[in-house]
């Protein structure tokens, strides 16, 4: 399954970002929708679920995320809905880990 999020908020170090494996942190931007995957091995095999996607959450709740490769690229985000099959754009499309 996906989850779409709304940013609400990011660290300048995400805008820093230039290794190449990383650039796409440069993208991020306050107030866009962005889409995650919950894929294995994230995904708890007796939940079915992954940590951090705001399950239990409603659509005022303010969840704190962490860019993987940066510890200093996180911000805050809120989310807007749970997506039985992803059709996430892949600009801004990401996986939970």
């Amino acid at each position: 399954y996906c989850v779409e999020f709304k940013t609400e908020s990011l660290s300048h170090h995400c805008a820093l970002e230039n290794r190449p494996y990383a650039r796409w942190m440069q993208y991020l931007r306050e107030g866009h929708t962005v889409c995650v995957a919950c894929q294995p091995p994230a995904m708890d095999t007796d939940t079915h679920r992954c940590s951090g996607d705001g399950h239990n959450a409603d659509g005022g709740k303010i969840l704190h995320w962490e860019a993987i490769g940066n510890s200093q690229c996180q911000g805050t985000w809120k989310k807007i809905r749970q997506l039985k099959h992803c059709s996430c754009p892949l600009v801004h499309s990401f996986i939970f880990t």
